[in-house]
């Protein structure tokens, strides 16, 4: 079953119950005749509706290539990571961290089926730490491919409190493809199974979609691209 997360509009539809109540508070100052305050309030209208912007995206060809599944900067790689949502074996990973300022729609880093998404509740700490992975709130996704499993956790900050999944268990995800987002800066941490290398660093500044933060070693390859 492909994903049909129906999420292309221009502003994702989370951002709404966010901007609409900041929009009627500007109107009613309007109306009661403070410009100044009313402009306020259209101005936070306005960054409201920016923050969930959501851009249309294009992903480079590459079967072997592994996407950034969020905007942001790389705040953390790990050579050797567990996650007890992922089967046994030795993985990498690559943590991405997402200030107020980035788009925060979250799009699949690979193409494969969603076999297990995990939620779980927890702290609020700075995203930038990496205490964050394993004690903040979160939500896990686990995408089998045909190279190896992969884990996508969107993980809440220091003012994100809310996260936001678009896709069930037994959906099939492309690559680029949107499955959520989290509210108001927040972290994405990239599982990477064996056989995939790190294209990126910490202090890299990364686009969900479009830029390349992993790929399959070549003596690993058993398809052409």
């Amino acid at each position: 079953m492909t994903a049909r997360t129906g999420h292309r509009e221009p502003v994702a539809r989370e951002g709404f119950p966010y901007a609409l109540p900041l929009f009627v508070v500007a109107a009613v100052f309007w109306w009661f005749e403070f410009p100044t305050i009313s402009l306020l309030f259209l101005a936070l209208t306005t960054a409201t509706l920016l923050f969930f912007r959501n851009p249309h995206r294009t992903p480079p060809p590459g079967n072997h290539l592994v996407l950034s599944p969020a905007d942001g900067t790389v705040a953390q790689v790990l050579d050797v990571a567990h996650s007890e949502d992922l089967p046994a074996g030795r993985f990498s990973r690559i943590s991405i961290f997402m200030s107020v300022f980035n788009v925060h729609v979250n799009r699949s880093p690979v193409s494969g089926t969603v076999v297990k998404i995990t939620y779980r509740s927890g702290r609020f700490l700075d995203a930038r730490e990496e205490a964050a992975s394993t004690e903040n709130e979160s939500n896990s996704l686990v995408i089998e491919t045909d190279a190896g499993t992969f884990g996508v956790v969107q993980v809440t900050g220091l003012i994100a409190r809310r996260i936001s999944c678009w896709v069930r268990e037994g959906d099939h995800l492309l690559r680029g493809e949107r499955f959520g987002l989290v509210h108001f800066g927040s972290r994405l941490d990239v599982y990477l199974p064996e056989g995939f290398s790190p294209t990126v660093k910490v202090g890299t500044k990364v686009r969900a979609g479009t830029t390349v933060i992993a790929e399959r070693r070549a003596d690993t390859q058993s398809e052409a691209e």
